[in-house]
């Protein structure tokens, strides 16, 4: 990360090396992402766009060539389209990369950093938690947009930035390998953790296994939609799907699975009190049609009959990550407290009990609501 010393000139200095209009009237820190270093470049004519700046975090992502391709790739396939559909606005519906005087779309400094910048979308918004309908709705309506513009874009086309992150096989692995080790002595107070996710770990590789056998068709997917990816305009209509960085090959059960255990929780991701945590049922309803309203279409019966299976796997894996960082002397998240990570895997595991306890329900709610955009299928319970 940069230090508090890097200086206005500095950063100056980047942006000279890329080609934007205008001129840089001054620089301030923007948002609070945890992974980049993220500036908001304010340009002098208000008449032209500003910029965002951002210097890509090169130890979470090993390959930035690789990482800014798959952005190239993604962002100009669904400019296209969307040129070609009535009453669209590209720039203002997708990221845009501002190539340097080289013609790259980052800039490699003295010092080994890379920087990337970004046309800054204004009046805009994003939430951090949703506690709306609508907004349920609009985070629907926006990743199942972004899916179905990349839908007829091969998957072989996009490089992984990184290697099995959603991999259930792996991060188990991972998960053995730090209770065998115990390195802090900590296995000894989890029992009760460490059962939910052997009794859990046949039934969690059933995507993995559907996708292994040709079942689920590999698609190009977000891997990261928290509801916080998703901007918003000024009258909270969804605009942009953000932070593109964890674009990889996978499967829609992944993207599906993630903004639910995003959005349906009724407690926070960290929740002490694990009383205060249950699946918000309209909230799912809302995000569920709209995002099928926009994929139905084109997702395959056994695509859709794996997304309520998604919406389980998704809170086991990163009760499964926060749980092997635990063991591991909390290495990978921040905490803020001794046991943070074992509360963050308590919570997401208390939710998981719940989707389960719901499970028939976000069933019904699946197949219902695909009938409904015209991919008719059968569900099985598969737990």
């Amino acid at each position: 990360m940069l230090s508090d010393s890097q200086t206005i000139q500095n950063l100056k200095e980047i942006v000279h090396h890329f080609n934007i209009d205008g001129e840089v009237e001054y620089i301030k820190h923007y948002g609070s992402g945890h992974i980049n270093d993220t500036y908001h470049v304010i340009n002098t004519n208000q008449a032209l766009p500003d910029y965002l700046l951002q210097r890509i975090n090169s130890y979470v992502f090993k390959n930035v060539p690789l990482l800014i391709s798959n952005i190239e790739i993604v962002t100009g396939h669904i400019k296209n389209k969307l040129k070609n559909i009535e009453g669209s606005f590209p720039d203002k519906q997708v990221l845009t990369l501002i190539k340097t005087q080289t013609g790259t779309s980052y800039f490699k400094d003295a010092e080994g950093n890379y920087w990337r910048m970004y046309i800054f979308l204004k009046d805009t918004l994003s939430y951090d938690v949703v506690t709306t309908i609508k907004q349920a709705n609009e985070g629907g309506k926006a990743f199942g947009a972004f899916q179905s513009l990349i839908s007829d874009l091969n998957a072989k086309l996009i490089g992984e930035t990184l290697p099995d992150f959603h991999n259930i096989e792996m991060r188990l692995a991972k998960f053995k390998n730090a209770l065998h080790e115990d390195s802090e002595n900590r296995a000894g107070t989890i029992f009760s953790e460490i059962k939910f996710v052997t009794d859990r770990e046949k039934s969690m590789c059933a995507i993995l296994e559907l996708g292994r056998n040709g079942k689920l068709p590999l698609r190009i997917t977000h891997n990261d939609t928290k509801f916080n990816n998703v901007l918003l305009d000024k009258k909270n209509r969804a605009q942009c799907v953000i932070d593109l960085d964890t674009v990889m090959p996978g499967y829609i059960a992944y993207d599906f699975g993630d903004a639910i255990r995003t959005i349906v929780n009724t407690g926070s991701e960290d929740e002490a009190d694990i009383s205060k945590i249950d699946v918000n049922l309209d909230l799912f309803k809302a995000f569920t049609k709209s995002f099928l309203k926009e994929t139905a279409r084109f997702l395959t019966h056994e695509e859709i009959n794996s997304l309520p299976m998604g919406a389980l796997l998704l809170p086991y894996i990163m009760g499964v990550r926060f749980l092997t960082d635990y063991l591991e002397g909390d290495k990978y998240y921040k905490i803020h407290f001794p046991g943070h990570n074992l509360q963050r895997a308590r919570a997401q595991f208390q939710l998981l009990k719940k989707l389960e306890d719901n499970y028939c329900k976000l069933q019904t709610i699946v197949q219902d609501t695909a009938c409904r955009y015209g991919n008719i299928t059968l569900i099985t319970n598969q737990l």
